[in-house]
């Protein structure tokens, strides 16, 4: 159901570069553990297959998309209407590891990544909704917030047909 907003936000959670060299080096690190201790076609084929499982791991976890496009927003799998959404607000680092730890709601929908600290908690506004709040990681929770704040503004001015 499309709205006619035009309020557009789009992010990937993708892995940062931290991960992917850490990961280097620690596959490297398997590789001569191995190549030491093991006939070479062990070796590699082992090093092959931590290699091999290390890139689905990684990409995996940062294809997650977080998205406001035609009055909806977006999180990974998960969609919403921005009709049913209230009180968007950036959360810090603090803020967010306790709303994600010990003053989460177990009903509410997140979408977290452990390399991101800041993200946005969005209030649902839908009594058919169980999950009371979306807690989402961004990059740009900021940019996010006044997106989805400007979204929900022009439905709620929007004409009806």
């Amino acid at each position: 159901m499309s709205s006619g907003t035009n309020a557009t936000y789009e992010e990937r959670l993708t892995v940062p570069i931290r991960w992917w060299v850490q990961a280097t080096m620690f596959l490297a690190t398997i590789w001569i553990a191995f190549i030491v201790a093991t006939p070479a076609w062990v070796a590699w084929g082992a090093t092959a297959v931590c290699v091999l499982l290390t890139l689905m791991m990684f990409v995996n976890i940062g294809r997650a998309r977080v998205a406001v496009e035609d009055g909806v927003l977006y999180a990974d799998a998960a969609h919403i209407d921005l009709s049913f959404l209230s009180t968007p607000e950036v959360l810090d680092a603090e803020q967010t590891r306790r709303a994600a730890g010990m003053e989460a709601d177990a009903r509410a929908f997140f979408l977290l990544r452990p390399y991101l600290k800041q993200s946005v908690r969005v209030r649902i506004d839908d009594p058919r909704d169980p999950a009371p709040y979306w807690l989402i990681a961004s990059r740009r929770p900021g940019e996010l917030v006044a997106v989805l704040s400007d979204g929900m503004l022009q439905q709620t001015t929007a004409p009806t047909s």
